[in-house]
């Protein structure tokens, strides 16, 4: 590898120095990817692309849809999500989570580009599902892997409308929105397709129960996987300034947005790489770690 890669904590994330994405050519781009799925999600500090720069880099990451609300209001073309908080509207992913897990294909990658930053906080946390997943006992990763979770756009729908002001009873897109994007099943493990490791895919509030248990049983689950991908041994935090570019892996990474910056004004401008089904494979071999010498959180049972 020919990239300038800092680690930025023990479990995931890496700055790429010394690489503008405008002009990447296609072996330092294969490099970028490669680097993605060993760290998860990587950082190109201050290289403030325009719509259409960060438009064509996303492209060359695999096929950009519109996102599901602009698509039901007729766009064809991909579409960026500008994510503004301010004193008139208050943050509403400080929660871990992954993209969109309430339709049937998930993204692949996102990239997130700073527009306005707070002169305090505002970061932004990455979670690893997989060294996540790696720290459960074997007994618990034996019982989670083949379980399956129902997702909906439920929550999304009332931050949706609790932003924007709006009422959700005499407005007919929300009914619109259920109707094309129904409650959908992922395994509650997946195989990450391109590294065969496995990862916890949570997806926040979007989850619904565990199709395979009681209702108790599911809440008592999902409450404790999400509080287990709370530890911050499975964390990197990024302090943001004006043009920095965040990508991350959404098939093996939560994250959140720290709330810790409002009332001040903040913009955040993303496009998500389409992905695939999510599945789980039993008999998929991981690919090793590439740093060996990078700290992996230990089991931590007795």
């Amino acid at each position: 590898m020919s990239l300038d890669l800092t680690p930025v904590s023990g479990a995931l994330g890496a700055v790429i120095g010394g690489v503008d994405p405008r002009t990447a050519d296609d072996t330092t781009l294969a490099e970028i990817v490669d680097t993605l799925h060993e760290y998860e999600v990587v950082f190109f500090p201050g290289v403030d692309l325009s719509e259409d720069e960060h438009l064509a880099f996303a492209r060359r990451l695999g096929s950009c849809s519109p996102f599901p609300l602009s698509k039901l209001r007729g766009a064809t073309e991909p579409t960026f999500q500008v994510i503004t908080d301010g004193p008139d509207s208050r943050p509403e992913a400080d929660d871990w989570h992954t993209d969109v897990t309430w339709t049937a294909q998930p993204p692949k990658y996102a990239l997130l580009h700073a527009e306005v930053v707070p002169a305090r906080g505002g970061d932004t946390l990455w979670a690893s599902t997989t060294t996540a997943y790696d720290a459960l006992s074997p007994a618990m990763q034996e019982f989670v892997s083949g379980l399956h979770v129902v997702h909906d756009g439920e929550s999304f729908i009332a931050g949706m409308y609790r932003k924007s002001g709006r009422n959700e009873g005499t407005d007919t897109f929300a009914a619109l929105l259920r109707e094309e994007y129904p409650p959908v099943v992922h395994p509650l493990v997946r195989t990450h397709p391109d590294t065969g490791r496995r990862a916890l895919f949570l997806g926040g509030r979007f989850m619904r129960r565990v199709e395979e248990l009681t209702p108790t049983e599911s809440h008592a689950l999902l409450d404790f996987l999400v509080q287990h991908v709370a530890d911050v041994r499975f964390h990197c935090r990024w302090r943001w300034t004006h043009g920095d570019l965040a990508i991350w892996d959404e098939r093996s990474t939560n994250h959140r947005s720290a709330a810790d910056h409002w009332p001040q004004a903040r913009s955040i401008r993303r496009i998500e790489v389409d992905g695939d089904r999510p599945y789980f494979d039993p008999d998929a071999v991981a690919r090793p770690r590439r740093d060996d010498n990078r700290p992996v959180p230990a089991n931590d049972f007795r």
